[in-house]
């Protein structure tokens, strides 16, 4: 019976751990794609910024792109599947290139 107990706890611990670690990993993800997209944006090319956050950024991922006066706010967030109660985000400013 005891060993049942700590099968359950040991598996219960895995998972938690596991969930943990991928809510890491598609947080870092996230900080990595609004980075290039912000800098992508702040060039002028929101198209590009886009495509680049779909293949960067976890599936399922949205971004919104802000102006803030002179700089440019690009945000990424997603749901992680082990963790669907929890929003996992990435925001990165960049200074907006002056227009030629």
């Amino acid at each position: 019976m005891e060993a049942a107990f700590g099968l359950a706890a040991l598996v219960s611990v895995l998972v938690v751990s596991l969930a943990g670690i991928s809510a890491v990993s598609a947080q870092v993800r996230c900080l990595d794609a609004a980075r290039e997209a912000a800098r992508l944006a702040a060039r002028g090319d929101t198209p590009a910024a886009t495509a680049v956050v779909r293949r960067i950024a976890p599936a399922g991922a949205a971004i919104q792109l802000r102006s803030d006066g002179e700089f440019v706010v690009a945000t990424v967030t997603v749901r992680p599947a082990l963790l669907p109660g929890l929003a996992v985000r990435g925001e990165a400013v960049s200074a907006a290139e002056p227009s030629r």
